[in-house]
């Protein structure tokens, strides 16, 4: 197992060895500029620690070796290892994730805004697949999706809804490779029918075409979250 685990980091790695010369895409959902440089300390990203104080660890997470718990109604479990758990990624423009699938298991419709995503199936079968963008008037937005056995890798462009579903009776393994050191993720249903205030009724029966007793049925129930640091 360990030998496997090894190789799929192996793989995923060398996804990322491209180097580019532009503008860094953001790395939050907004960063407003202010006239005075002492004004505000956040930036794009994460503040630079001083060279003098960085450690080892600061390159360092332990434990992606254990799977994540999937006792949620989704049966499924997303361990971020991004800047936010490995500070040294800051800058680098990679992460990485581990996610577990019980069996029927489902990783739901999302998008990472800030990145692509290449999968790598360590166990188990995978339905997998993404919705391009729209395409033009009267056309419709094209699925592509794949079945993915053991070794496959398959490939999420960035921004574009995906998912990944565990067709099979046993659990299920994959990892996957992301690149930005923040990628963030926005789960369809929860950002629609589970925001904060509620999107207006109005709105959602109109944009999906269904009455307003769907609607506030969907936004009444708890929209869990699978993706955990």
């Amino acid at each position: 197992m360990a030998v496997r685990i090894h190789i799929a980091a192996a793989i995923l790695a060398l996804v990322f060895t491209v180097v580019h010369a532009s503008d860094p895409s953001p790395l939050q959902d907004f960063c407003v500029a202010v006239p005075d440089a002492n004004a505000g300390v956040f930036v794009n990203g994460k503040i630079c620690k001083d060279p003098k104080l960085v450690k080892p660890e600061d390159f360092f997470f332990p434990g992606l070796n254990k799977p994540g718990s999937t006792a949620n109604p989704l049966g499924s479990n997303v361990t971020a290892v991004n800047v936010n758990q490995i500070p040294g990624l800051n800058t680098l423009g990679v992460s990485l994730a581990r996610i577990d699938f019980a069996p029927y298991g489902l990783n739901p419709p999302h998008i990472h805004p800030r990145a692509t995503e290449v999968l790598f199936v360590l166990e188990g079968t995978l339905v997998v697949g993404f919705v391009t963008s729209n395409p033009g008037m009267n056309m419709k937005n094209k699925l592509f999706t794949k079945v993915l056995n053991p070794g496959d890798v398959f490939v999420f462009p960035q921004g574009l809804i995906h998912f990944q579903f565990n067709q099979g009776h046993s659990n299920a393994v994959a990892f996957a490779g992301l690149g930005s050191q923040n990628p963030v993720v926005i789960t369809i249903a929860n950002a629609v029918f589970g925001s904060d205030p509620p999107i207006s009724p109005d709105v959602l029966t109109k944009a999906f075409q269904v009455g307003n007793d769907v609607i506030k049925k969907l936004q009444s129930q708890f929209w869990w979250d699978n993706n955990y640091p």
